[in-house]
């Protein structure tokens, strides 16, 4: 069999097996108060004290799973799967505050992403099933279409104004001339955004994961809507992304600016039409998925943001295909992103200089070392890491690689009873009337601030010989003595991002422990690791 079906075979079956736990998750009954509700740690485990409205995305995937004649599938127009879809719909709607919007995480957090992502899912669900909406649906399609559109939340995400436009141009069409001038304002807001290299900012920096769901909502607009001039910056993001894409077929990781894992295949199908790497990139970005190298997403919180991706790529696949991408064959290095790829020969080096040094090293398609720096755990129960975002001095040459800063305390933070109670009063009452304030409040804490901490790294790779060597050098401020454990790992990452830190077969690696050098070291004096990176 060719790599084009078996691809395409692999995506039905990856999110078609996912289709039961969507289920599980589920409230079935109908005469249930939560009857269409996604959160089963709210209405089934009552762990939780009001719903996620991110969850009632997963009708999107169900209704695909409806839809597609896809061989084998048993959900294909049963009449269930159709009635599940429409509870979903009309569950998000009573839960939705007054103005249209949800909450994710914490109550009248009124968020953002769970907004977007579910008003998506719902209109393309309605699409896809022919459902009929009655008019306290069409009110709340209306009201949460309204709030997105006039909302601006803290901090640039590209992948959330990206469908917030998809949301925009969807109710334009549904409701032609009361839609256009706020999608056109969105666009030009999101398209300010992009780098001239290519990339669409996510929290300052690029993001090849999040950069795919970015591409693939802004490809499917390109196509309902060609006269927004999506075209051109599409071709850019897109060339970038094959630029950045691993020779194993695996994307990102801890090394970029939110350290996702992820890929979203369905935009590079679509933008096939007219850019001759796009499918190609699938047939390359695809083959984890075929030989059991997928990242796991299935987690009860984001298990559906690929399953409708997958299937909306099923759907839109070409049989004709150019054939396998050629990686670059020289080194790139993308200074406002602050990534490089370095190429000598063989063996490709992908590395942030913002986050330390961090790096995936591959030997033609085999990633031969994962690599997020040195880390170390204090007698206090804090981590201090190098591959945090932050200033350090760099100084990149062909052979030669030098990054060198701060060490920074990790984020760790953690809900304690007392700090529950404390979140649910500020939010009950300050939450209400300033939720992008408490968003920017917690952004700082979880994903974008930082704390210096009393140690000074140094990360140096020579190309010599055939080979990089590797050498750290960690040096106190304060001495040795709170330092219990030290160590250089592999896939760490120390930010809130909903979408990283996901289980990946080339994460079953031990960390290099260090550990037994604490004995050898006092005051102030550096200890220093020398590493030749070979086979």
């Amino acid at each position: 069999m060719s790599a084009g079906p078996a691809l395409r075979d692999a995506l039905a079956a990856a999110a078609l097996a996912e289709i039961p736990k969507l289920l599980t998750l589920l409230d079935r009954t109908p005469t249930s108060a939560t009857y269409g509700c996604f959160d089963r740690a709210y209405w089934h485990y009552r762990m939780r004290d009001f719903p996620s409205g991110m969850c009632q995305e997963f009708v999107l995937p169900l209704a695909l799973a409806w839809a597609l004649p896809i061989p084998g599938n048993a959900f294909h127009r049963a009449p269930a799967i159709r009635d599940s879809v429409a509870a979903g719909i009309r569950f998000a709607a009573k839960a939705a505050h007054r103005d249209g919007s949800c909450d994710d995480y914490y109550p009248f957090e009124r968020a953002t992403g769970a907004a977007a992502f579910s008003l998506y899912a719902c209109l393309e669900a309605i699409e896809l099933t022919d459902l009929a909406c009655d008019a306290s649906i069409l009110a709340f399609l209306r009201r949460r279409a309204g709030w997105l559109a006039d909302h601006r939340e803290s901090g640039r995400l590209s992948n959330h104004e990206a469908l917030i436009i998809a949301c925009l141009a969807r109710m334009e069409e549904r409701e032609p001339g009361q839609w256009e001038n706020r999608l056109h304002d969105r666009t030009a807001r999101l398209l300010s955004w992009q780098s001239d290299e290519g990339w669409f900012d996510e929290y300052g920096g690029a993001d090849p994961g999040y950069l795919s769901l970015t591409i693939g909502l802004l490809a499917e607009i390109d196509r309902r809507r060609p006269d927004l001039g999506l075209r051109e910056p599409l071709r850019r993001a897109i060339d970038f992304f094959a630029a950045t894409l691993h020779p194993d077929g695996s994307t990102g990781g801890e090394y970029t600016s939110r350290g996702t894992l992820g890929f979203f295949p369905h935009g590079f199908e679509i933008a096939a039409d007219w850019h001759r790497d796009a499918a190609p990139i699938n047939d390359r970005a695809l083959r984890p998925l075929v030989e059991g190298r997928q990242p796991s997403f299935s987690d009860d919180h984001i298990v559906g943001h690929h399953l409708w991706s997958w299937l909306m790529t099923w759907a839109a696949w070409r049989n004709a295909r150019p054939g396998p991408i050629a990686l670059p064959g020289a080194t790139r290095r993308f200074d406002d992103a602050r990534l490089l790829v370095d190429v000598h020969g063989e063996t490709r080096l992908h590395l942030g200089w913002s986050r330390g040094g961090a790096f995936k090293l591959f030997a033609r398609e085999t990633l031969l070392l994962s690599d997020t720096g040195p880390a170390l755990g204090m007698r206090d129960g804090k981590s201090a890491v190098t591959h945090l975002e932050g200033p350090a001095q760099s100084s990149i040459e062909d052979n030669h690689i030098v990054i060198a800063g701060r060490m920074a305390w990790t984020k760790a933070t953690l809900l304690t009873p007392m700090k529950s109670i404390l979140l649910r009063i500020v939010m009950l009452i300050a939450g209400r009337l300033f939720p992008n304030l408490i968003r920017r409040v917690l952004q700082g804490i979880l994903v974008t601030g930082r704390r210096d901490a009393p140690f000074a790294f140094r990360r140096e790779l020579i190309w010599h010989d055939g080979a990089w060597t590797i050498t750290d050098t960690i040096t106190p401020t304060r001495g040795w003595n709170k330092v219990r454990a030290i160590g250089i790992g592999h896939s760490q990452l120390s930010t809130t991002t909903v979408m990283a830190r996901v289980w990946q077969a080339a994460q079953i690696a031990l960390w290099i422990d260090l550990s037994d050098r604490l004995a050898g070291l006092s005051g102030n004096t550096p200890l220093i690791v020398t590493r030749r990176l070979t086979r």
